[in-house]
């Protein structure tokens, strides 16, 4: 399935440290997203786990491919008549994998092992090329603070800090709040998810927020059905409606409806 072309899909970043649930959270965007027509969700993190969490297999990744015409450009004797952008074009849609309302790209690695550099600009022109053509956007980044350092994740529509409820990962997150800001990242809006959370621990982590600053998107509660599912290595469809974490989300998701609605509100304005 491929997107047709509408305005600039809203775009969603999700980041946090590596074991947070990052990546369920952004399955679960995936999922909930859907309402609104079909989804692109790229998997940006080199660790790729996104594919197992939407239940589908990935294919050749964008980095692979990357080198692969690379290495061919090496070789070849004769000229192939192709640009650039054309080349950048079948890159990205040979890496996609089509499923029944949402589509997926896997970023991997690029230009050796450890090095993401290239990959990461790759990334930057597909945000920039293929945004337009979805209604929505959700990106797994990777793991710390060097999508954010890189400025690949610049003018998003909303950055979604996920930490687990401890004060370390309430530091980390308003350092990407600080690095942000620092480099002038353009987000309309950065919330902070507070991931696996109990009720003692909820008190605890919303006065650490109050006291650092942050806002919060809200909780999800620690689920033993996810941990289950995670450890079956069953994808999101198979979490119960009823469950803790997918009631939770529901209530938390209906946030981005308020501000997909106050984009769309802006949007017409400046027409």
């Amino acid at each position: 399935m491929n997107g047709k072309p509408v305005t600039r899909g809203f775009t969603i970043v999700v980041a946090g440290k590596g074991g947070t649930g990052k990546t369920l959270v952004s399955a679960l965007l995936v999922r909930d997203q859907r309402r609104h027509g079909p989804v692109l969700a790229i998997d940006a993190d080199p660790d790729s786990n996104l594919p197992e969490a939407l239940g589908v297999a990935a294919g050749p990744t964008v980095g692979e491919l990357r080198e692969r015409i690379t290495a061919y450009k090496t070789r070849r004797t004769e000229t192939l008549a192709e640009t650039a952008s054309q080349r950048f074009e079948r890159t990205v849609m040979e890496s996609l994998v089509e499923a029944d309302d949402f589509d997926l790209l896997v970023m991997g690695r690029g230009e050796g092992e450890g090095c993401y550099c290239a990959v990461n600009h790759i990334l930057r022109g597909i945000i920039d090329s293929q945004a337009c053509r979805y209604p929505t956007v959700v990106i797994d980044s990777e793991a710390g603070l060097e999508h954010i350092s890189r400025r690949t994740a610049r003018d998003m529509d909303v950055m979604l800090v996920v930490t687990d409820p401890t004060a370390r990962g309430m530091s980390t997150a308003r350092r990407v709040s600080d690095l942000a800001r620092e480099l002038k990242v353009n987000f309309d809006h950065l919330f902070v998810l507070v991931n696996k959370v109990t009720e003692s621990t909820r008190p605890i982590m919303e006065e650490c927020a109050r006291e650092k600053g942050l806002k919060l998107l809200g909780f999800l509660p620690f689920d033993p059905g996810v941990a289950e599912n995670d450890a079956r290595g069953r994808p999101v469809w198979e979490l119960p409606e009823e469950g803790l974490v997918m009631r939770a989300a529901a209530g938390l998701f209906a946030e981005m409806d308020r501000i997909r609605e106050e984009k769309l509100v802006r949007s017409i304005a400046g027409r």
